[in-house]
């Protein structure tokens, strides 16, 4: 039995614009460790990923829509990066909505790269600790967030666990941590 055989995991993404390994990276190591990975996504189809915010990426298929999932079927958010899908991403009201759902249930939110701009608007960054690609830190600090330049931050202090990482060079530690987080 693989360690995360009975957990389901989100991953939430834009159709365009999300950076691949950030999406891919992640999705893989979950499966690998028995999780089940659902995708969702604006629109059905695929996501058109990029690499380095400019190059095109593979193509990964979408399961579901934003608009047709509940974090209680969850047990944890994962939000890939990359600037357009970070931008995009934070100002999708369900999107919003949905993250919130999980801090409220007490459910892991792992967010990498840009997706930490979300924090903000879903009203979840005030207070804590955090980590990011560096071009979004101040945001984040004039959110009220406690910014730090690591590879990854655990914050636990807000009654759910927050998993921040800041790039694509970060994902073995990303990736662990919230493992980590499903399996404590």
């Amino acid at each position: 039995m693989a360690a995360l055989d009975d957990r389901r995991i989100l991953v939430m993404t834009t159709n365009f614009g999300t950076e691949s390994d950030e999406l891919m990276k992640p999705i893989a190591a979950l499966r690998e460790a028995g999780a089940t990975v659902t995708v969702a996504a604006t629109e059905p189809g695929v996501v058109k990923t990029l690499a380095g915010d400019r190059d095109p990426g593979p193509e990964v298929p979408v399961d579901t829509t934003y608009d047709q999932v509940k974090a209680s079927d969850f047990d944890a958010l994962v939000l890939p990066g990359g600037t357009l899908n970070g931008d995009q991403l934070r100002a999708d009201e369900t999107v919003q909505h949905v993250t919130r759902a999980f801090a409220a249930d007490a459910k892991p939110v792992a967010a990498i790269c840009h997706a930490p701009w979300l924090l903000v608007d879903a009203g979840l960054a005030a207070g804590r600790d955090l980590t990011s690609v560096p071009t979004i830190r101040n945001d984040l600090v004039n959110a009220g967030a406690n910014w730090t330049d690591q590879e990854v931050v655990v914050d636990e202090a807000g009654g759910y666990r927050l998993i921040t990482s800041r790039t694509p060079d970060d994902l073995d530690a990303f990736n662990a941590a919230i493992i980590d987080a499903l399996t404590a």
